[in-house]
């Protein structure tokens, strides 16, 4: 029976690498496994390891306490995305330079104000 906590932990897993625009095949790479352990992970199929969540942590570069974040509540984690898209929209605008950052803004203020 799968635990709620590896559940919360797979998919707070999955998120941070979407924000981080790694795929499963890379992140399963850089820890030295195969990607459909990966994915049992991410669903919460798979408990992970002590050491390996540390591997992932190091690899997504935040602290292991964040596949931790809102367990206590018993709900489900929370997102700053819905989406790969917009999880790859994240990830993409982060490895911008602050003057691209600034420019990426306007464009999109001048199309919210476009009345279609």
């Amino acid at each position: 029976m799968t635990h709620h906590a590896d559940i919360h932990v797979g998919k707070r897993i999955r998120h941070h690498r979407w924000l981080k625009g790694v795929t499963q095949q890379q992140l399963a790479e850089a820890v030295g496994i195969k990607f459909q352990q990966i994915q049992k992970y991410e669903t919460g199929a798979n408990r992970v390891s002590a050491s390996r969540l540390w591997d992932i942590a190091a690899t997504l570069d935040i602290p292991v306490a964040h596949f931790f974040d809102g367990i206590e509540d018993g709900a489900a984690p929370r997102q700053d995305v819905d989406s790969k898209d917009e999880a790859q929209l994240v990830a993409d605008f982060r490895r911008l330079a602050k003057h691209q950052k600034t420019a990426l803004r306007n464009v999109q203020s001048a199309i919210l104000e476009v009345s279609f």
